[in-house]
């Protein structure tokens, strides 16, 4: 069984047969799913989401690409939203200095919001991060100091050093489908050296369908190929890297229900 820790089935891709995703995934062994909030404004349709299918859990943030866009959330407004009983994490959130579409000094700002947020409610952090390495070391070292958080470092695509910071730290990593890459190498080699209870996997569904799906749309489906490949790279069983993920969802989204034996 998998867990496809991150997702977005409110986009386009999904509204009109949300249902035939959901299952085709369930038969490819994918029992969970979490669809992630990038913006406030749509927290709706995240809760009628998971409200409208058991198998499905959310989250609620603001994303870097919508920092600017939106009125600034506070702490209280964060928790208020997350108490929903199928609320789970927090975010994503985070730095993205690819697009650069908000102001870095804002999008920081509403990321420290996340984290407060995260901290307070013990819920954990959904973080993006791209191209922002130094900077995103530096906050979630500084705020690491003002008191723990859990997180995850969403759709891993940093460098080794962010991904070792991370760890220290206590923070999960996440991969995706850009591990079946053809020059994704170094993104292996982390994924190989992550140690095998700090790691999720996820899809980030529509976006960066695993081989060889490559040029479709993602679907949850499809993070069995990520599964199967992080089995590879790690040498071990399929059975095992599935165990071992959904283990790790389950602690890190511990909100969510346990699952039989998994509830260890």
């Amino acid at each position: 069984m998998l867990i496809d820790s991150h997702c977005h089935l409110d986009f386009p891709e999904f509204q009109k047969d949300l249902p035939g995703a959901l299952g085709r995934a369930k038969g490819a062994g994918v029992a969970r799913f979490v669809t992630i909030s990038t913006s406030l404004t749509r927290y709706d349709v995240y809760r009628g989401i998971a409200e409208h299918n058991d198998e499905v859990w959310f989250s609620t943030g603001v994303h870097p690409h919508q920092a600017h866009e939106e009125p600034e959330p506070t702490v209280d407004e964060l928790m208020r939203l997350a108490a929903h009983p199928k609320c789970v994490a927090i975010g994503e959130a985070g730095l993205d200095y690819h697009y650069d579409r908000a102001p870095r000094e804002l999008a920081a700002r509403v990321f420290r919001t996340h984290i407060a947020a995260a901290r307070e409610s013990g819920l954990p952090l959904v973080i993006h991060a791209r191209e922002a390495d130094e900077d995103m070391a530096a906050i979630l070292r500084e705020e690491s100091r003002r008191g723990a958080f859990s997180a995850v470092l969403h759709c891993f695509t940093s460098s080794r050093e962010l991904a070792q910071t991370g760890l220290e730290l206590g923070l999960y990593i996440s991969f995706s489908g850009i591990i079946t890459f053809k020059n994704s190498d170094a993104l292996r080699l982390i994924a190989h050296e992550a140690p095998l209870d700090r790691v999720l996997v996820e899809t980030d569904a529509p976006f960066l369908a695993p081989a060889p799906h490559r040029g479709k749309p993602n679907e949850p489906a499809f993070v069995a190929d990520t599964a199967r490949k992080l089995a590879q790279i790690k040498e071990l069983e399929e059975s095992e890297i599935a165990e071992a993920t959904t283990r790790n969802a389950l602690r890190l989204f511990s909100k969510m229900p346990k699952i039989g034996a998994l509830a260890a």
